[in-house]
């Protein structure tokens, strides 16, 4: 799978939606829906907090 972000361990699927144009995901392999989303390849950096917010939960 290519398509993927990696951050402590984590994995966050990415994909992108053409007619809202904004990137989204979710966090993999987890009990948990954590997603995030973004206007532009930069703003994906979203992956980095919700990790670390779900980190902070755990």
């Amino acid at each position: 799978m290519k398509d993927v972000l990696n951050y402590k361990g984590f994995i966050g699927s990415v994909h992108f939606s053409a007619d809202d144009m904004v990137f989204f995901g979710k966090v993999e392999g987890i009990n948990d829906l954590v997603t995030f989303e973004g206007e532009t390849v930069k703003e994906l950096d979203a992956f980095h907090y919700v990790v670390d917010e779900h980190i902070k939960d755990l």
